[in-house]
This record gives C-alpha cells, sequence and structure tokens, in this order.
C-alpha cells in the first residue's frame, strides 16, 4: 500500500475545510501525469435534494514501480464531509501508510475497478447526496510511483421543488439577487452623485469625474455578477458573463485603489499634479493590481484540482497586504506635509479642517480593509454552510458604506469642510494645532 506523505495530505484536507465555497458550475478539466497522492476538485454545499456527478474518460495509469499493474481499487473518488475531516486526518496521523479510500467516514463513489475496459476506460455516473452537508469531492492516489491522467467532467447540483436544477451551493444560492440588489443601490448612488457634481460645477474637481467612474464601474461589476451567477444557477454554466465580470473587477479595482490614492494625496483638492513618490506609489500599485487579478482569474477559474493552485493563493494574498500597505503612505505623507505646513503659513483653521479631514479618511480606510480582508474571510470560514450568502452581503455592505462616507467627505460643496475657514476660529484652530500633534 502506497504511503501517502502526512504534510501533503493534511494540506489538502486542510486546504477543503477553508476553501471559499466554489460556485460550482459544470467544470470539465484534464489532470496529466499526476502523481499527487490526494487532489481537491470542489466543494459544493448539498441540501436533501443534492446530486453529484462524475465522469472520467481517457484513463491513463502509469506506474514507475516494478509492479506494472497497479490495482484499480486504491485509486478512487470519494466525498468528504467538514464533520467527517478531522476523523479522517486522525487516521492518517495514527498511520501514515493508511489509504483515505478504507476509511469509513468519507463517502465512497467509485475506483478505478468500476472503469470500462480499455482502449475506452471510461466511468459515468450520478450519485444522490442523501445526508444534506457540505462536501469536499476528492480523487485518491494510494498506489506509489503512479502517474494518473484523465479527463475529468463534475458535475453538482441540489433540486429545487419544481424539480429542476440549481448548480449553485446551498449557501450560494441567494447570490443572484443580493448582487442585483446591490446594482441598484450602486445605480441610485451613482444617480445622486451626479445630481451633485451638476449643481456643483464650481466646486467639482477631475477627481470627482473619476469618482462617478468608480461608482459607474461598481455598479457594471455588480450587474455582470448577478447574471454570472444566475446563468449558473440555472445553467451551470456562466455563458460568457464571467469574462465581462472579471474585465469589470479588473477595472474597478484598479480604480479605487487609484482614487483612494489620489484622495490621499489631495490631488485636484490641494495640488494639481503629483510629487514623483505619489507617481512611484501608483506606478507600483497598478501593476500589482493586474497581477492580482490574474490570480484572482486563475483561483476562480481553475479550482483547487491544478498544481500551482497553492501558489496562486499565495501570490493573490502577498500583492493585496502590498497594495493596501501602499495606499496608506500618501495619506500618511499628507497628513504630515499639512502639519508641517500648519506651523509656517498662518492658516491654522483652514489646516486643522484639513488635518482632520485626512485623519478621519485614514480610519475610515484602515477600517475598510480590515473589514473586507479579514472580518469577511472569517465569517466565511465560521458561518455555517447555508449562511455563506451572508459573508458575501456583508463584504457589499461594508463596500456601500464605505463608498457613502468617502464620497460625502470629499463631495463637491462651496462650503465642503474640506475648504472651510473661519477667522473667528483661527485663534482656537492655532491653540489646537498645538496641542494635538496629529500622529498616526
Amino acid at each position: 500500500m502506497a504511503k501517502m506523505p502526512l504534510s501533503v495530505v493534511v494540506f489538502l484536507l486542510f486546504s477543503a475545510a477553508f476553501l471559499a465555497v466554489s460556485m460550482a458550475e459544470i467544470k470539465s478539466l484534464v489532470i496529466s501525469d499526476d502523481a499527487r497522492p490526494m487532489i481537491l476538485f470542489e466543494k459544493f454545499g448539498f441540501t436533501h435534494t443534492g446530486h453529484v456527478t462524475v465522469s472520467i474518460s481517457s484513463v491513463s495509469v502509469v506506474s514507475t514501480s516494478s509492479d506494472p499493474n497497479p490495482e484499480a481499487s486504491r485509486l478512487g473518488f470519494f466525498l468528504l464531509s467538514e464533520e467527517s475531516l478531522l476523523q479522517v486526518l486522525l487516521e492518517i496521523q495514527q498511520n501514515p501508510r493508511f489509504c483515505v479510500l478504507d476509511s469509513h467516514y468519507v463517502t465512497h463513489l467509485f475506483t478505478f475497478r468500476d472503469l470500462s475496459p480499455p482502449p475506452n476506460s471510461r466511468f459515468n455516473q450520478s450519485y444522490p447526496v442523501t445526508s444534506p452537508n457540505e462536501y469536499s469531492l476528492f480523487f485518491a492516489n494510494c498506489v506509489p510511483e503512479t502517474k494518473v491522467s484523465m479527463a475529468v467532467r463534475t458535475e453538482m447540483y441540489n433540486k429545487d421543488p419544481n424539480g429542476s436544477k440549481d448548480y449553485l451551493p446551498a449557501g450560494s444560492t441567494q447570490l443572484p439577487t443580493l448582487y442585483s440588489f446591490f446594482f441598484l443601490c450602486y445605480v441610485a448612488f451613482l444617480g445622486f452623485w451626479s445630481y451633485t457634481c451638476w449643481t456643483n460645477k464650481q466646486t467639482v474637481h477631475r477627481i470627482h469625474l473619476l469618482m462617478a467612474g468608480l461608482l459607474l464601474i461598481k455598479s457594471l461589476n455588480l450587474i455582470c455578477a448577478a447574471e454570472d451567477k444566475h446563468y449558473v444557477k440555472i445553467t451551470g454554466t456562466p455563458h460568457g458573463w464571467d469574462i465581462l465580470f472579471y474585465i469589470f473587477q479588473f477595472i474597478r479595482v484598479v480604480l479605487l485603489f487609484t482614487v483612494i490614492i489620489l484622495i490621499g494625496t489631495g490631488w485636484s483638492f490641494l495640488k494639481p499634479f503629483l510629487q514623483e513618490k505619489e507617481k512611484n506609489v501608483l506606478i507600483i500599485v497598478i501593476p500589482l493590481q493586474v497581477l492580482a487579478n490574474i490570480a484572482s482569474i486563475v483561483i476562480g477559474e481553475t479550482g483547487p484540482f491544478i498544481k500551482d493552485w497553492v501558489t496562486w493563493n499565495q501570490v493573490f494574498l502577498l500583492v493585496d497586504i502590498i497594495c493596501c500597505c501602499a495606499i496608506i503612505f500618501p495619506i500618511v505623507w499628507s497628513i504630515r506635509s499639512l502639519r508641517e505646513t500648519s506651523k509656517t503659513d498662518g492658516k491654522a483653521a483652514r489646516n486643522l479642517s484639513k488635518l482632520t479631514l485626512f485623519r478621519q479618511f485614514y480610519i475610515v480606510v484602515i477600517g475598510y480593509l480590515y473589514f473586507t480582508r479579514i472580518v469577511v474571510f472569517a465569517l466565511k470560514t465560521i458561518a455555517a454552510y447555508k449562511y455563506q450568502w451572508v459573508s458575501f452581503a456583508a463584504e457589499e455592505i461594508v463596500s456601500l458604506v464605505f463608498y457613502v462616507i468617502m464620497f460625502h467627505m470629499f463631495r463637491p460643496e462651496e462650503k465642503n469642510e474640506y475648504f472651510a475657514v473661519d477667522d473667528d476660529e483661527e485663534e482656537a484652530a492655532a491653540l489646537a494645532l498645538r496641542d494635538e500633534e496629529f500622529e498616526l
């Protein structure tokens, strides 16, 4: 029996535990000369009407050991629930040579013994899921020094009361409605922002037009996400909406980071140009966002079955952290610059207003990044599989609140707090600046 590397198995099993719920449309993929002891394909939340269909063809097993004919029953597919995960880990820890296909805690589907004879070597079967839960679909190779090649087609779905198939997991079937609702919210927001800019044309700056563009792209991103999930839900495939979704997602993320950086530098508010170090931040962030979006597409469109899936996740996480840190620097620079200026230009009230605004903006940005990167991840991890939609709703709600606060703080108005100067408060402002260091 094969000795399955414990570190590999433990890592893959925990990947199944913490892997974000897949959108699980019908997927077709090819495995070529793969010697991994376990391959994670999908993760799906089933109801009591759930089904999983696995079709494999063009199967080839090549052994480099002394045994040219590996035992077919040692290679096969199975489902593993979240509750059974720790039990299987315990079995492997107790016996590193243990084959997971022998475990009583997994739901066996089929092994290569069930394949049709060569040269076809294919199998196609649908299985009902009798116990509602969240399951991960695995392929196990318990034969040492063996490489497997095959074409795999997976199909997971729950049946609605009317008999139609729902290809979204139990916790994500609400996403089309959720994204449609927020699309309408952003369309209304864009209308209100356009009206605000129109009625305050004298104080509209280029940054306000860029902010309007951000709202437009965010709206298009949401409607594409809604259509993507809608078609996946009813047909199992996105019908091209996923391409539009990724395009607008890329533009939205780049535009959002750009707007935050430009506002943080005071561009078009305080000065018509960027300094060299501020340009460098943009030059660094935008290419990194290109890389992050490529990683996001690879992660979303392929799945954990590819060998480099873990690497792409690490790339995405690292790049996202770098970008989140980078957009903070311009805000800090502006606060320090205003602090130094306040000591020499004699405009205490104006500087106090600007410093207060930038400090508030700094706190809002930090809060937004913390919630969307940490709290949302925690919700996705701890929420029951039936309520995975809650984490998506929380992320969209916080994003909308962030947009509203940011747009309100830097709205185009004659008496915007950004430009407020009250001579009667000049002395009090000067005193506040002396007492308050505005250090972060």
